[in-house]
C-alpha cells in the first residue's frame, strides 16, 4: 500500500485527502474501483479512518480519506469560522471527494463506493441518492435521525448538561445572525460537563482515536443543526443500490432503531455488533469483523472476479462459510 497525501477543492476552498493505493498486483483493465470515507462529528481523517482505509487497500481497492472544510488539514471557506458544522457544506464536501477521487491514477472511475461513519453514515446516504455513479454505500453507525438522536441523549444524558448544551447552541446561533462568531464547546467532555457529546466514557473513546489535527471544540449550534438531520427520508431512494447497515446494538449516540428503519426503507443489507457508538473502531472489540464485513460486501458487489483474489489473501478475508 502506497499512502499520498492530496488536496482537492470544494466550493473553491482547499481541502485536504490522503490517497491509500493498493499495492501493485494483476493489471486491471480501466482501473480499480475507489472508497471514499468520510467521518463523523468534528472527525478528521487521521481520527480512526486510516485503518479502515487500509482494509480497502489490502484488498486491491484505492481508498481516500477526507477531511471537510474548516476540520483537520483542510482550509476553512474565506470569511468562516473553523470547526463550524454545516450539514448542506460537509455533503457538498464529499461530492468535491468524490469527484476528486475519481480523477486519481489507477482509479475505475465507473466504480465508486462511499463510506460514512456516524454523522457521514447519512451524509453518504444523502449524496448517493444525489449521484449516478455510485456502486456502493457503507454507513457505520449511522446517525440517519437527528430528532430521535435527540430522543436517546435525553435517556443518556443528564438534563442539566444536555440544557446547558442547548443554551450554548441558542446563544451562538442568535449571534452568529448578529454578525459575530461562533461560541464554542468540547467535542467530548466527562458526565455532567458542557460539550456535544458527554455519555459515560465517550471522551476516553474519542482521544482514543484522535489524531494531531483533532481539535476538541466545535460550535455549540452543532446542537440545532443536528436537529435537522433527516437522512432517514432519503434512504427509500436508495433502493437498488447495494448498501450495507453496520449497527450497533448498544449504540448510545446514534440510535439503532433509526438505523435499522433507514436499512429497511432502502433495502440495505445490515450487520449487527455488540458495542456502543466507538466500539467499531480500531482497538475496540468490534473493529476487525466491522472492516471483513465491509471489505467483504463492497468486494462482492463492485469487484470483478479476478479481482477478488486480493480480497481471499488479504488479512480481512471473510471466513469460511
Amino acid at each position: 500500500m502506497t499512502v499520498t497525501a492530496f488536496d482537492y477543492r470544494s466550493a473553491g476552498t482547499r481541502c485536504a485527502a490522503t490517497h491509500h493505493a493498493p499495492t501493485p498486483g494483476p493489471a486491471a483493465a480501466g482501473g480499480r474501483p475507489v472508497v471514499v470515507l468520510a467521518h463523523g462529528l468534528a472527525g478528521t481523517q487521521d481520527s480512526g479512518l486510516a485503518p479502515f482505509a487500509a482494509a480497502f487497500a489490502a484488498a486491491g481497492l484505492h481508498a481516500v480519506t477526507i477531511d471537510y472544510r474548516g476540520f483537520g488539514a483542510s482550509d476553512a471557506a474565506p470569511g468562516s469560522a473553523r470547526q463550524v458544522v454545516s450539514i448542506d457544506a460537509q455533503v457538498a464536501d464529499l461530492h468535491a471527494a468524490a469527484d476528486a477521487a475519481k480523477r486519481l491514477p489507477g482509479v475505475d472511475a465507473d466504480r465508486l463506493v462511499l463510506w460514512g461513519v456516524s454523522l457521514a453514515g447519512g451524509h453518504v446516504v444523502r449524496v448517493a441518492t444525489e449521484r449516478s455513479d455510485v456502486a456502493a454505500v457503507v454507513s457505520v453507525v449511522p446517525l440517519v435521525d437527528g430528532l430521535a438522536a435527540a430522543r436517546l441523549a435525553a435517556r443518556h444524558h443528564r438534563p442539566a448538561a444536555l440544557a446547558a448544551s442547548t443554551g450554548r447552541g441558542v446563544a451562538s446561533t442568535l449571534g452568529r445572525r448578529l454578525g459575530r462568531g461562533p461560541r464554542m464547546i468540547p467535542v467530548v467532555a466527562r458526565p455532567g460537563e458542557v460539550g456535544a457529546l458527554t455519555l459515560e466514557g465517550a471522551y476516553d473513546d474519542y482521544l482514543a482515536i484522535a489524531g494531531s489535527t483533532w481539535r476538541n471544540e466545535i460550535a455549540a449550534e452543532v446542537v440545532m443543526e443536528l436537529g435537522t438531520r433527516a437522512p432517514l427520508k432519503a434512504a427509500a431512494a436508495l433502493a437498488g443500490t447495494p448498501w450495507l447497515v453496520q449497527v450497533a446494538d448498544f449504540d448510545r449516540s446514534a440510535p439503532p432503531q433509526a438505523a435499522m428503519k433507514a436499512a429497511f426503507a432502502g433495502r440495505a443489507h445490515v450487520r449487527h455488533y455488540a458495542g456502543d457508538h466507538f466500539d467499531l473502531f480500531a482497538g475496540k472489540p468490534c473493529h476487525e469483523a466491522a472492516a471483513r464485513h465491509a471489505v467483504d460486501f463492497v468486494a462482492a458487489h463492485v469487484l470483478r472476479p479476478e479481482e477478488r483474489v486480493r480480497v481471499e489473501q488479504s488479512a480481512y478475508a471473510a471466513p469460511s462459510r
